[in-house]
């Protein structure tokens, strides 16, 4: 789906704001609410939106560790390692890369002993022949959102 300058405009204004109604976002843009609930029914529909959520802030509901974990597996395993791993409650992001790494991952932790405990089920899984963990010291930005 190729998405033009509206469809990029109501989806910056969702991203500032999932909450705007379609009246809001309408008046905002200058058009119908109609041509906006149609393009994001589009966007929906494409998959482009997947959901509406909220920015919550972890440090505030204890979780004051970032993990970061590079994962070395056997080459034809890496797929079913990263599909389990994305079950994992504390995991926010699995990312198959190039170069030395096949899937680094980035979960959030309470306390030590789980982080702990998390990298040691890391381990255990089958076909995966190393970790690697960095504890994040400073988050100095952390925003998936383009704006």
């Amino acid at each position: 789906m190729n998405l033009d300058k509206t469809d990029e405009k109501i989806l910056k204004n969702l991203m500032v704001d999932a909450r705007l109604s379609a009246r809001q976002l309408a008046l905002k843009l200058g058009m119908s609410t109609v041509t906006v609930l149609s393009r994001i029914k589009k966007l929906e529909k494409e998959k482009i939106i997947h959901g509406y959520t909220a920015i919550i802030d972890h440090e505030k509901l204890g979780y004051s560790l970032t993990a970061i974990i590079e994962i070395m597996a056997k080459k034809d395993k890496i797929v079913d390692i990263e599909e389990e791993i994305s079950k994992f409650e504390n995991v926010c992001g699995v990312y198959d890369i190039t170069g030395s790494t096949d899937t680094v991952v980035i979960a959030k932790f309470k306390e030590r002993g789980e982080l702990s405990k998390f990298v040691k089920s890391l381990a255990a899984i089958p076909n995966v022949e190393n970790t690697n963990t960095h504890v994040v010291l400073n988050t100095i930005k952390e925003d998936f959102r383009l704006t």
